[in-house]
């Protein structure tokens, strides 16, 4: 086993973990350190330590660390070998770490079933969060570096990742690695659920077969980027398998394309689909009453408010203290970034979930043909211990406009009723939203129209 920790004066603070790793090693019979690699990055309290995963010292209402040890633990006899052979789901993943020369690979389960919603967010919703830590867990993942502008001269192991990155269904897949994978443990709050890894030795990857959408796509190399990902998008394909398929340089002008890091390929295929739906939604008139839209998933609360005027947008996300973005605060954190009807012509500081929440909006108002001001608020509290991806913020949001919304004859009225869903006083979302603001205090012209005898 390799522990990584700084220098400080405190005891060493990994000692628990050590035991816990101890302990179980003689339970199970399996040498765990041969897999585990324990990686402290210890906060100025070392609370993990004083903690021991059991007094809960973070604001958590579970231990992310030992809930992502537990799965690691029961994943150990499954990835003791060299040699994976299993069925991806499928499932590649494109790092962005060193750009542009980066680590890509196949995530490879070491069972063969059909393993098909291991990468398929869209499933996802409603299950419980130690599902979704399980079945990710098992997913292995090869490495091998490429320099993303010259994926094409890589070779047979990159040339194989793509061909399984534009897969329609679960491939076998006989992953061969440099050495047995090894996770980590990172003594921190931020504990991914994610499998073991390893450099690729060889690969081969079984018969595929793809999307006809995504395959005509493909083969036209005089087809901009934006363009496929539209008409894919269009003909009924998943967002993650075109998310999938844009990371492996699947689209675009023959010398343009390239491989794109997995977590921009998320992003950038929400904010292209978005803004297209964003141009059709402006053409449509404004819906006619004060809407609220509510999902709750894994600890999050999500209220949706659209307004009867034209396009704009603000997404807002409140994280309470022992949450993902904000482990060691004592107080609620508040995040925003709005548009306005034109749109926005810089990045959101609130990062992908802006892009994914702005999808599902504009899905649904695209279905009734119709425009509104939207706000989308959510609170996140201790109960998501750990984070899964920004396909929750998406796929809470979709839950939310699957249903029948709340109609208010005034946003005096909505906004009383959203004060009884979240815990956050109503006055400090208020003092945070550009939007609410200036629907609340800034008089338009129409006021002073229907005033007129």
């Amino acid at each position: 086993m390799t522990l990584t920790q700084p220098v400080h004066d405190a005891a060493d603070s990994s000692n628990w973990l050590n035991e816990i790793l101890k302990t179980t090693s003689k339970a199970s019979g399996i040498n765990i350190e041969e897999s585990l690699r324990v990686a402290e990055r210890t906060s100025r309290t070392n609370q993990c330590a004083l903690c021991k995963g059991s007094r809960l010292l973070c604001g958590k209402s579970r231990c992310p660390i030992l809930v992502k040890f537990n799965y690691f633990v029961k994943n150990i006899p499954l990835t003791r070998s060299e040699d994976i052979e299993g069925a991806s789901p499928p499932s590649v993943f494109i790092g962005r770490i060193g750009y542009p020369k980066v680590y890509a690979g196949p995530l490879v389960p070491p069972i063969r079933e059909d393993t098909t919603t291991f990468d398929l967010p869209e499933y996802w919703f409603g299950k419980p969060i130690d599902e979704i830590v399980g079945f990710r867990s098992m997913l292995v993942r090869g490495k091998h570096l490429v320099n993303v502008h010259e994926f094409g001269q890589a070779g047979r192991i990159i040339e194989q990742t793509q061909e399984l990155g534009l897969a329609a269904n679960f491939v076998d897949v006989e992953l061969l690695l440099r050495k047995k994978p090894r996770s980590s443990i990172l003594l921190d709050d931020e504990v991914q659920p994610f499998g073991p890894s390893a450099a690729i030795r060889d690969l081969h990857v079984g018969n595929t077969r793809w999307d006809q959408n995504i395959e005509k796509a493909y083969y036209d190399t005089d087809l901009k980027a934006t363009q496929a990902v539209l008409d894919v998008y269009n003909s009924g394909v998943l967002v993650t398998k075109i998310q999938r398929a844009f990371s492996v340089g699947a689209f675009g002008l023959k010398e343009n394309r390239k491989f794109v890091p997995t977590r921009w390929s998320i992003t950038a295929v929400d904010d292209i689909v978005s803004k297209d739906l964003m141009k059709k939604i402006k053409a449509f008139r404004e819906i006619n009453e004060i809407r609220i839209y509510e999902s709750r998933y894994l600890d999050n609360i999500f209220e949706i408010l659209m307004l009867p005027e034209g396009w704009s947008y603000e997404a807002m996300e409140a994280w309470f203290p022992g949450t993902v973005w904000n482990p060691n605060g004592k107080e609620t954190v508040i995040f925003s970034d709005y548009e306005d009807y034109e749109g926005r012509t810089t990045y959101a500081e609130i990062g992908g979930c802006y892009y994914a929440a702005r999808l599902a909006v504009c899905d649904q108002l695209l279905k009734e043909r119709r425009q509104a001001t939207v706000l989308v608020l959510r609170e996140a509290h201790p109960g998501y211990i750990m984070p899964v991806g920004v396909w929750q913020v998406r796929e809470n949001v979709r839950n939310a406009m699957r249903q029948q919304p709340y109609k208010f004859s005034s946003l005096e009225l909505a906004l009383r009723w959203i004060s009884t869903r979240f815990v956050i006083p109503l006055q400090e979302w208020i003092r945070r939203s550009e939007l609410l603001r200036r629907a609340l205090f800034q008089k338009k012209i129409t006021d002073y129209l229907r005033r007129k005898p």
